[in-house]
């Protein structure tokens, strides 16, 4: 059976969604991810939803490519905004900025009410994200991590609950796992974190002292990080 090919991102966000759910894949863009997913029989049903009238228009392209009408519902709506607590029972939030999946679980309390599983891919801002999830009252139970080419990504599996506050490290990394990327992970924040560092040797002035401070115990968060993962890898 013929089915779109997923990027190892969106397999890595396929693999997180809970079988059997009925699905909203919101920035749904070609609607690769719920048809690939329906058509390995992992999920029903999907609503596939964008801000913009283009990418649903690509989406539906993909529903009658793979003969899934009626499989996949469409919503032109922001966020969550156009669907309703009872339409689906898990959530995909993909390829966009922290603070702008932060936004749309904002303006959708029922997702936190019901506590419904949420899988979230953020691009940026991610220890916005990861602090607003704590302080909303939401829980990350999972985070894995997938390579395209030289880039890295993380998504999170979120579910309503208690979060453990995280260290300013874990804001950013999220918590050490042994997953065989983690090390890379790490590597990418070290540097990222040690050039901006370097960047404020540079600078003058008193104002700069407390960022320094914190960005020195995150990189020391990091690195303890990192060979608490090397001990586990031998």
């Amino acid at each position: 059976m013929r089915r779109p090919e997923l990027s190892p991102r969106l397999r890595m966000v396929g693999e997180m969604v809970p079988e059997g759910a009925q699905l909203a894949d919101v920035g749904t863009d070609h609607a690769y991810l719920p048809a690939a997913l329906i058509l390995e029989g992992k999920i029903p049903w999907a609503i596939a939803a964008d801000l913009r009238r283009g990418p649903l228009d690509r989406a539906r392209a993909t529903v009658r490519e793979y003969g899934l009408t009626g499989k996949i519902a469409f919503r032109l709506c922001d966020g969550l905004a156009g669907i309703g607590p009872d339409e689906a029972d898990a959530v995909v939030i993909a390829g966009m900025g922290g603070e702008t999946i932060a936004a749309i679980l904002s303006a959708a309390p029922w997702v936190r009410e019901k506590n419904m599983p949420l899988i979230l891919q953020p691009m940026s801002s991610f220890p916005d994200l990861r602090e607003w999830l704590g302080r909303n009252g939401f829980s990350i139970g999972e985070e894995r991590l997938a390579r395209e080419g030289d880039v890295l990504y993380t998504a999170l599996l979120v579910r309503a609950g208690e979060m453990p506050t995280l260290s300013p490290a874990e804001l950013r990394a999220g918590r050490n796992t042994a997953d065989p990327l983690r090390g890379d992970w790490l590597n990418m924040w070290i540097a990222r974190t040690s050039r901006a560092l370097e960047g404020m040797a540079k600078a003058q002035g008193g104002e700069i002292i407390p960022r320094k401070r914190e960005l020195e115990e995150v990189l020391n968060g990091l690195m303890d990080m990192k060979k608490e993962w090397e001990q586990w890898q031998q």
